[in-house]
């Protein structure tokens, strides 16, 4: 005789997400300029593949930051994210990509979108991952200079 099969409800593991979160602004900033201004665009390349990242805005406590790839024909295309890094709080969060904008902690399954019920976790850690890639593969296409200088 068949049984039903009941799913578990998904529960956001908030501790390892705010764990991504710290981890995501401690690389992001090492990758940043040390005092970044609105416009500043910072180019690496990685393995052959060139990305950007460009401040789009700051404010008091926050920067938002637009990561793309910046290949003129790309192989494994990066999705274009906005990444706010809170400054207080010492986190950055993905806050838009191309496909979505303003993910919610948790979705029902099936949605219209078809998002994952983790969706939000999955594309902070995706971010992680990619900052890690790009610390220990990229290489700057400009001068770093570290202090309060400018390049």
């Amino acid at each position: 005789m068949a049984g039903i099969v009941t799913q578990r409800a998904y529960h956001v593991d908030l501790p390892e997400l705010m764990r991504v979160y710290e981890t995501n602004y401690a690389k992001l900033n090492a990758l940043l300029l040390s005092d970044p201004e609105v416009d500043d665009i910072r180019c690496y390349q990685a393995q052959c593949v060139r990305y950007q990242l460009e401040v789009i805005e700051i404010t008091k406590f926050t920067t938002l930051v637009k990561i793309c790839q910046s290949d003129e024909v790309t192989v494994f295309p990066l999705p274009t994210m906005s990444v706010r890094l809170y400054h207080d709080a010492r986190v950055a969060e993905v806050c838009q990509t191309e496909q979505m904008y303003q993910f919610k902690s948790r979705y029902d399954y099936p949605n219209k979108n078809m998002a994952q019920k983790d969706e939000k976790a999955q594309i902070n850690r995706f971010l992680g991952d990619w900052l890690t890639f790009c610390l220990k593969f990229g290489i700057s296409r400009a001068p770093i200079t570290l202090g309060n200088s400018r390049s």
